[in-house]
């Protein structure tokens, strides 16, 4: 069994661990932003390709009853109209794949994760890097 090693890992529910964000940081960040809640609105779940242009005129509680079923979202804040994308049971967000930590909609995905963490998020420009796992060298005599 082949182990792994963590170079550098923040915790994302503890701001203190999170780093200043630059640019590039995410080409070898273990995707950690993506398994915290995202909310999006009706117009990214468009965008994403998850809705049509025509459930814009849909009730959204209607629509969240089927997205919902569907597993499209986890639930809807009815009072903002705000959805908040379904995260598998390991807390990634469904559109992220396994095997690459990469996101699967990113030419499409939402204003929130666009926006996070240099203007939007709990501690603007920082984020929850941790460095992909990198398996250790084998010692050498």
């Amino acid at each position: 069994m082949e182990k792994f090693i963590v170079l550098h890992g923040a915790l994302p529910d503890d701001l203190d661990t999170w780093v200043k964000y630059r640019k590039g940081l995410c080409d070898t960040c273990n995707a950690v932003c993506c398994t915290m809640p995202a909310e999006v609105r009706v117009r990214d779940l468009v965008r994403m390709g998850v809705v049509d242009e025509f459930d814009l005129d849909t009730d959204l509680k209607q629509l969240a009853k089927r997205l919902q079923k569907q597993g499209i979202i986890e639930h809807f804040n009815f009072r903002y109209g705000i959805f908040t994308l379904a995260r598998r049971t390991s807390g990634d967000c469904s559109f992220l794949d396994t095997k690459t930590r990469r996101c699967t909609v990113y030419e499409n995905r939402p204003d929130t994760c666009r926006k996070h963490p240099e203007t939007l998020g709990p501690r603007l420009g920082y984020c929850p890097y941790s460095q992909v796992r990198v398996a250790p060298k084998p010692y050498k005599d």
